[in-house]
């Protein structure tokens, strides 16, 4: 189908159901004065002013693609605890469903504490457990995919944060069972699962992951050696497409045998955190879609100001 205008991308958008698979956290925040130090070790003493709690990690991403227009089903495994709790109230506030999250009596609910005081992080706390899922929760997460994938969605995001419910096991049954359904695949790796993407319809690394991944020195702004490391990518993994994020180099994305480049947007942006998310969930849409790459390259750079549009 052709789209003549954004507006008409935006439009069809809504209509998309999109399973998004991996890490979920709380990312909570405590704001303060110090004006001391502690009698009882050399440390601040932060007088609280205020207190936040967000979604986080494969969350933030639900959110996207839900202010994108598009409708989220977010699938993954928390803990049986207070964090968890607060979690589900969290996706409630957010007009977010909880079909797709299991509960672990073995496992922790991620929760990472940042401490500032002004515009200074003077502290982070991680309240996590990283270890891969044990077997009945593996299992059950792999059965929970499948039935959810049966309810007719559009695409399949991992949004991988390496703390332990995605593994190979899961990554395989998934892409198999999608592919079998004609569901398109997408991926935000980490390091510890980067190798065992593969058959996916398209891996979306940053420059620092896809240099980790593949064990090699790598310049954004040297065109000949990232087009040399991005076949080797698609080669080792069997992508169908990659799209590598350069940072203030912009974007590079290789499909259908192209290779396209597009330069940084250049604005001032006081928080980049979660740009990532915006540009995996635009790039997720537009391959939902069956967009031309050169629209979903276009729009996926586009991603941070395009998203702060939509909501104004």
């Amino acid at each position: 189908m052709d789209y003549s205008s954004i507006d008409d991308i935006l439009k069809a958008f809504s209509k998309l159901k999109v399973l998004i698979i991996g890490d979920v956290m709380i990312d909570a925040y405590t704001w303060g004065k110090v004006d001391r130090i502690s009698p009882e070790a050399p440390v601040p003493v932060v007088n609280v002013s205020r207190r936040e709690k967000r979604l986080g990690g494969a969350a933030n991403v639900a959110m996207n693609i839900r202010e994108l227009g598009a409708t989220p089903i977010l699938c993954s495994v928390i803990g049986d605890d207070t964090e968890g709790d607060e979690f589900l109230h969290l996706l409630k506030d957010n007009d977010l469903p909880d079909q797709g999250i299991i509960r672990s009596k073995t496992r922790m609910t991620t929760t990472k504490l940042r401490v500032l005081s002004g515009s200074q992080q003077m502290m982070r706390i991680d309240h996590e457990t990283d270890t891969p899922l044990v077997n009945l929760e593996e299992q059950s997460l792999i059965g929970h995919i499948k039935r959810l994938i049966d309810k007719e969605v559009d695409v399949v995001i991992f949004e991988d944060y390496d703390k332990g419910t995605i593994n190979e096991h899961v990554i395989q049954e998934t892409v198999d069972y999608a592919k079998s359904r004609n569901v398109p695949t997408v991926v935000d790796p980490k390091k510890r699962n980067f190798n065992f993407y593969k058959n996916v319809t398209l891996f979306k690394p940053n420059l620092k992951e896809l240099r980790e991944g593949l064990h090699l020195e790598l310049h954004g702004n040297n065109r000949p050696e990232v087009d040399k490391a991005v076949k080797v990518l698609r080669d080792k993994l069997n992508a169908e497409s990659v799209l590598l994020t350069l940072s203030e180099h912009g974007i590079h994305y290789n499909a259908n045998g192209r290779s396209i480049y597009l330069d940084a947007h250049y604005r001032r942006i006081s928080d980049v955190s979660g740009a990532g998310d915006t540009v995996v969930s635009i790039a997720a849409l537009c391959l939902a879609l069956g967009l031309d790459p050169d629209t979903l390259a276009g729009l996926a750079n586009l991603g941070v100001v395009l998203f702060a549009n939509i909501l104004v």
